[in-house]
């Protein structure tokens, strides 16, 4: 049974243990929701599951509940501790490292893991979601992610070209992932209770996902840097002929030159990818 609200007071206070706002500790209290997050992810004895902030262990025990594996990361010493004494002993198919989660996007689950079907459950932390989405997103891909957002995050994940929130982590997002689905979470549903409400989102693997290389992202993150400036501008201060290229080729089929980056729709910034990973192989 995931942890009551009494019960995370009370464990807090045991271990003299003060949310760190720092590191985005808002701790889930709400049943349904743990059962919902585990429902999205639909875990079974042969699913390896990697956990971001497993915290007190909240989410992890639910999906341990499954017959799954667990592969955790945990910043937080006192909380790393707290599990490694608590859940480690009873636990074998959990795996639990402390470390800082941009450092071990995934949690340091072994290869012959990540090369198969693994999946994602977290409960991920404000000021780290973005950055720790564009290294797993630089491969191995997990099938499925099942995911707590600050609303703010999940918006720019999901949102689509011509709105403002579309930006750089959109594109890179959405070209291997598909938003199967996504549910408003009261801000209540945690403690300490955070100031905006959060979104649990699934992300689906997609059939044929496009990876933009880390050259492909980095031109990509420039360009929405100076989102107000025209496309034309912004290609012509590019010095890779692959994004001349690129650029050449949306006229070719009709795009305005003068149209700015969020309203470009993502196909056409996927054969962005497309081209910049030709030219690498054709060097």
């Amino acid at each position: 049974m995931p942890l009551s609200p009494k019960q995370t007071r009370a464990l807090l206070d045991q271990l003299a243990h003060l949310p760190s706002r720092k590191l985005g500790q808002n701790f889930l209290i709400d049943g349904n929701i743990v059962r919902k997050s585990i429902e999205l992810a639909d875990l079974d004895a042969h699913s390896h599951v990697i956990e971001i902030g497993p915290g007190l262990g909240t989410l992890t025990r639910a999906i341990l509940h499954t017959g799954a594996t667990v592969w955790a990361v945990e910043r937080d010493p006192t909380l790393t501790e707290y599990m490694r004494v608590q859940l480690l002993p009873e636990q074998p198919r959990l795996h639990l490292i402390e470390g800082d989660c941009l450092d071990h996007p995934r949690a340091q689950c072994p290869p012959e893991h990540t090369a198969a079907a693994f999946k994602i459950v977290a409960n991920l932390p404000y000021a780290i979601s973005t950055p720790w989405m564009e290294a797993i997103l630089s491969g191995p891909l997990p099938q499925r992610m099942v995911l707590m957002l600050q609303k703010e995050t999940a918006a720019r994940y999901v949102a689509g070209h011509g709105n403002k929130a579309f930006g750089a982590i959109s594109i890179f997002l959405q070209s291997a992932y598909r938003v199967h689905s996504q549910h408003l979470v009261s801000a209540h549903c945690f403690h300490p209770v955070p100031k905006v409400d959060s979104v649990l989102l699934r992300l689906d693997l997609r059939a044929d996902p496009v990876h933009f290389t880390r050259a492909a992202r980095t031109c990509v993150r420039g360009m929405f840097t100076r989102r107000r400036k025209q496309l034309s501008t912004l290609c012509k201060q590019e010095s890779h002929a692959d994004v001349h290229q690129w650029f050449n080729s949306l006229l070719a089929v009709g795009i305005n030159p003068s149209i700015r980056p969020e309203a470009l729709a993502l196909k056409y910034w996927q054969t962005l990818a497309t081209c910049m990973r030709d030219m690498k192989q054709n060097i």
